[in-house]
């Protein structure tokens, strides 16, 4: 159907060019709002009307009588229908919709995917501190981080998965002085317990192992412990890699990897942040007042000026990050995308200042949207009808790895994508468990499970996969359904589906399709059986659930779920 959609599309340039020469550019085709209506709308005769001086249903006319005539749609539709002020409505013909089945099946696993198309994007998520266990918020940002990544590797990108990590500041130093309380012997709730301190349970995990002389190792660093509890620095380095190599657990168990872990520290330790500081003391952006350095931001659209550096000689949190973004940009990443919480979003404006007097100064080229933001909010976590607000591993929130156990990684993720990120999203543990229709992890993966158990009684399951070969030329006129025809015009959507949402960076519009897709898919399992009697009946029905079992498995794998064989 997708070849079809081209021929359309091209006869209808063609017609438009016909009728107002330049005007191919309108080609375009709509889904009606209402299904009855027909398949494919057009609205390119309201858009050509003024310039035409013509009434739009004149020139709806017109163009209808010139589409009938091209052999595309003499071809493909069974009607051409004109309704309202000058829409365009089209029926397409049943042979029209069921060449998607042999394009699904076809393509396989790569069906709704682009070519490379040769750009880079580099997508900055997690980043969390090293100092804790990661939290559900962690986790509502690595599933739409990596879904985003995914959704951009479908779209052609050559993607790069970045973890930018803060090993550097107070909170680092506060992790430290709590890991040698607890050496010492203190606990939460003892007098002499730091204020600041992190109460977790995995402070005196941290502390048990450094005194036994451990040897910690994450993907980026190792460390063995001294054992000396007035080791401050040693405990410093021994804490940090062993909260590192916890998140590195954590993120492999939630199936998330990254290209590289870019420190914080580096950028200090390189002289990044005094170059970057210097160039926009260069570009004349700077000037002092009351002890610190301020960034006239206000010239790039920020609501006030912000200081860079404070009267006590350190950098303020954004300083570093204009550092950061500047080596994105001479690395070559012309497409950035930081996915972070809704807390970041006051830095947004002066980074991006920040970013734009520099490029100005060193006639970079970067454009003001740079980078992409996308913002989440926290998510809350109910169990038996009550908020679970503490987790005993990390003694004041809920953890990524308590979600994980609780439910399992398939549904936190797709339920963490199942809504827009600047959302609030509840998580409600007992619905994650449920395995009904209300569950909407558990409604996709049963569909794809109930054509698998099909497939595999009819011999056409190889290695776990549907066997989609000798369904491929298959007779496929049987499917002149209404059900089936549903079903088609849904797979036909998936392509269109999956570029949009990487437009918009929404992977939640992926989690609706493939809820729209079983319930299109369960519909039509209820209305009719596919095993029947008759051979070509039954092998047209066969290719077609094979078709949706496909771009299950393609959708789901976009999320980073699981497309079970059996439930």
């Amino acid at each position: 159907m997708l070849l079809v959609q081209q021929e359309l599309l091209a006869a209808l340039a063609l017609a438009l060019d016909g009728l107002s020469p330049g005007s191919s550019s309108k080609a375009a085709f709509e889904s009606p709002k209402v299904a009855a209506h027909g398949d494919l709308a057009v609205t390119a005769a309201m858009q050509l009307a003024k310039p035409l001086k013509l009434n739009p249903r004149q020139v709806a006319e017109s163009l209808r009588a010139a589409l009938l005539a091209t052999a595309a749609f003499q071809q493909w539709v069974d009607a051409v229908e004109i309704a309202g002020p000058g829409f365009l409505n089209l029926r397409l013909k049943p042979a029209a919709k069921q060449q998607i089945v042999r394009e699904v099946l076809a393509a396989g696993a790569s069906f709704g995917s682009q070519a490379a198309n040769g750009q880079r994007v580099l997508v900055e998520f997690v980043s969390a501190n090293p100092t804790g266990p990661l939290h559900v918020g962690h986790g509502r940002q690595a599933a739409l981080g990596d879904a985003i990544c995914n959704l951009f590797e479908t779209q052609g990108w050559s993607v790069h998965r970045e973890f930018y990590y803060n090993d550097a500041g107070v909170q680092i130093g506060t992790l430290a002085s709590s890991t040698q309380s607890r050496a010492k012997g203190l606990k939460p709730g003892d007098a002499a317990w730091p204020e600041a301190a992190y109460n977790g349970d995995y402070i005196q995990d941290i502390a048990q192992d450094f005194l036994a002389g451990k040897s910690v190792a994450s993907d980026d660093r190792s460390f063995t412990a001294s054992g000396q509890v007035d080791d401050l620095d040693g405990m410093r380095e021994f804490a940090v890699a062993y909260l590192r190599r916890e998140q590195d657990l954590d993120l492999r168990a939630f199936d998330v990897r990254f290209d590289q872990y870019y420190l914080e520290s580096s950028l200090y330790t390189s002289g990044r942040v005094e170059q970057a500081v210097q160039t926009l003391q260069a570009a004349g952006k700077t000037y002092e007042q009351d002890g610190a350095l301020w960034l006239k931001s206000t010239d790039y659209g920020d609501d006030k000026d912000r200081v860079m550096r404070k009267s006590d000689g350190s950098f303020t949190y954004f300083v570093p990050d204009v550092a950061y973004h500047l080596t994105k940009w001479e690395r070559g990443f012309n497409k950035v995308i930081n996915i972070q919480g809704t807390d970041h979003h006051g830095t947004i404006a002066r980074v991006r200042a920040g970013l734009q007097a520099a490029s100005e100064h060193l006639k970079l080229g970067i454009p003001q949207g740079y980078p992409d933001y996308v913002l989440h909010t926290m998510v809350r976590v109910m169990r038996g009808g009550e908020e679970v607000k503490i987790s005993k591993r990390a003694g004041s929130y809920v953890t990524l790895r308590d979600l994980i156990e609780w439910t399992s990684k398939d549904a936190v993720r797709f339920f963490l994508l199942s809504r827009k990120p600047d959302t609030e999203y509840v998580f409600d543990i007992d619905l994650a468990l449920a395995q009904n229709n209300d569950n909407p992890v558990y409604y996709v993966q049963y569909a794809h499970a109930r054509i698998c158990s099909v497939l595999q009684r009819e011999g056409l399951l190889v290695d776990g996969k549907a066997s989609s070969g000798e369904l491929q030329s298959v007779d496929l006129s049987a499917l002149d359904t209404a059900p089936a025809q549903t079903l088609m015009l849904q797979l036909a959507r998936y392509p269109a589906m999956l570029t949009s949402a990487a437009q918009d960076f929404a992977p939640h519009d992926v989690t609706f399709y493939l809820r729209e897709l079983a319930a299109a898919y369960h519909s039509y399992y209820d209305a009719e059986r596919i095993l029947v009697d008759d051979v070509a009946v039954k092998r047209a029905r066969l290719a077609l659930v094979a078709a949706t079992a496909q771009v299950l498995h393609n959708g789901l794998a976009v999320l980073g779920v699981s497309a079970p064989l059996s439930m």
